[in-house]
């Protein structure tokens, strides 16, 4: 066995640090806890092999969403396209499973599954924001403007709100 470098240590460390963002990514993109699990393992082999170009006068965090974010996007694109090929049904509600590491509420249950119906990039965008990063912060990650992140979280959290009260009426 190979002897752990000090890069590969600060990796460990720096992962270990943000595994809520990987849950939090997962959870946001995944429907299933076994789905989850191989998003995580992807979404950490990816950040892996980009360590080398992660600058560390930057915010680690901030990368990490961005890498995260890119891996969990072009996984779903993919799974959809083969879903197409596969079975042309699609599911019309989405319930997330409860991780035993990090249980969630009903309510907190809820909202992922609401989150979950969203565009791909409103999730992102919802994510980022309920991780109270700053509009600056999330226009960094995703790579559009602030005003921008503004406006379009505006509309999406508008939509949020309509599906929860109609599912809580019910």
């Amino acid at each position: 066995m190979q002897p752990v470098t000090d890069r590969s240590s600060e990796f460990i460390e720096l992962l270990q640090a943000n595994k809520g963002i990987l849950l939090k990514v997962a959870r946001t993109y995944c429907y299933t806890e076994e789905e989850q699990k191989d998003l995580i393992q992807e979404i950490s082999l990816q950040v892996w092999k980009s360590f080398s170009g992660f600058d560390p006068k930057y915010k680690f965090s901030t990368w990490f969403y961005r890498v995260a974010l890119n891996v969990a996007i072009s996984n779903l694109r993919k799974e959809s396209k083969r879903k197409e090929i596969n079975n042309p049904l699609h599911e019309e509600f989405v319930q997330f499973s409860i991780m035993d590491e990090d249980p969630l509420n009903e309510q907190v249950t809820q909202l992922y599954a609401v989150i979950g119906e969203l565009k791909v990039m409103d999730r992102a965008l919802m994510l980022l924001y309920l991780e109270e990063k700053s509009y600056s912060e999330i226009a960094e990650i995703i790579g559009i403007s602030a005003s921008n992140v503004a406006t379009r979280l505006s509309r999406i959290k508008k939509v949020i709100r309509e599906k929860l009260l109609k599912l809580n009426q019910k």
